[in-house]
């Protein structure tokens, strides 16, 4: 073992722990173990979290592509302001551990870089609640070559500030079944650009017009999900949502992650997803719940929404996905990971 961890060169995980976190220190030591394999637990977005195995050389596989996309070698810095507990912040270690490459970990914490002295970071990993920090300090950026960003939806709100001030920034397409990402969509100020394969990864579809990774340089070879895409050739696509939560709505599908990503135009001062509920007429109907702390849990939200709000709506959605009914929620459910479960209490 030889890994740099915080300007410290650890040569053993006794060394590693006196230098790193105790979560980053266990993943090393895992890492480092007799067995083929690590443990990690998928993200629970749309279920409950699994345990699942991943191969220590599908991971290896991973870092090496990410490691050649983005140039990454032994003179490189990576920096973690994640917890080494998820699939992110695993990958990140391993992407040192594989290159050579110093790694600093600070904190997980949504203040990121606030203390962060060191070289200038050759590749940074951060998830979107991080980067609102970071657009109100914009010289903390000056530290950072690159960046990928995953975990959740970026706003464009947030995608056209990171374009127009030329940081080199990545969406990441990717999962814990696959090591992190497989595909990478350069931030950009006008239209998105579409999600492209690193590697040797190519796509196609299943019969419900869902993703299907083809990843020969992986264990599984392929992989069915539940993301539905728009596919532009077998490198490239367009992310949609998620089949789980497509709307019916009078037989037109109503995918409430480009719903939510339009209405970031206006809600700005609340947490919000778009789910559904059934309907006589339509099958089902368009819900906008909004988190609201000092209101009772499932009030009925139409007399307190303003009609200017709802003529704006109009303005930019399509007429079929209008929300037609807003309810106060006090908290949103939570996976471990922090990302928001789309239900709301009948």
């Amino acid at each position: 073992m030889l890994l740099t961890v915080n300007n410290k060169s650890c040569c053993n995980i006794a060394e590693v722990r006196a230098s790193a976190s105790r979560p980053f220190a266990d993943f090393v030591e895992e890492y480092f173990n007799e067995k083929d394999y690590v443990i990690a637990h998928t993200s629970g977005s749309t279920g409950e979290p699994k345990e699942i195995r991943l191969p220590k050389a599908d991971m290896r596989s991973s870092a090496r592509l990410t490691n050649s996309f983005f140039g990454i070698n032994k003179c490189s810095v990576l920096y973690l302001p994640l917890s080494p507990t998820y699939i992110a912040g695993k990958m990140m270690i391993v992407r040192a551990i594989e290159s050579g490459a110093s790694i600093c970990e600070e904190k997980p914490t949504n203040e990121p870089l606030l203390n962060y002295s060191g070289a200038k970071v050759d590749l940074a990993s951060f998830v979107p609640s991080q980067l609102g920090f970071l657009i109100n300090n914009p010289g903390l950026l000056d530290n950072i070559n690159a960046m990928i960003v995953g975990g959740g939806q970026l706003s464009p709100r947030v995608e056209h500030w990171l374009a127009d001030k030329g940081v080199n920034a990545y969406k990441t397409y990717g999962m814990t079944e696959t090591c992190s990402h497989v595909a990478l969509s350069k931030v950009a100020s006008g239209e998105p650009n579409p999600f492209t394969a690193i590697g040797d990864v190519t796509f196609e579809l299943d019969n419900r017009g869902c993703l299907v990774i083809n990843a020969p340089q992986f264990s599984m070879k392929q992989l069915v999900t539940n993301d539905m895409v728009d596919l532009l050739d077998n490198r490239n696509f367009y992310w949609r949502g998620r089949f789980d939560n497509v709307i019916n709505s009078g037989g037109i599908k109503i995918f409430p992650e480009e719903v939510e990503k339009k209405l970031s135009k206006l809600i700005t001062h609340s947490r919000y997803f778009i789910t559904s509920r059934p309907s006589e007429k339509w099958g089902e109907e368009v819900i906008l719940a909004l988190e609201y702390k000092n209101l009772p849990e499932g009030k009925i939200l139409e007399g307190e929404i303003k009609p200017a709000f709802i003529e704006q709506m109009k303005s930019i959605l399509p007429v079929y996905s209008i929300p037609r009914h807003y309810v106060a929620v006090k908290k949103f459910a939570e996976t471990t990971s922090g990302k928001v479960i789309r239900k709301i209490k009948s």
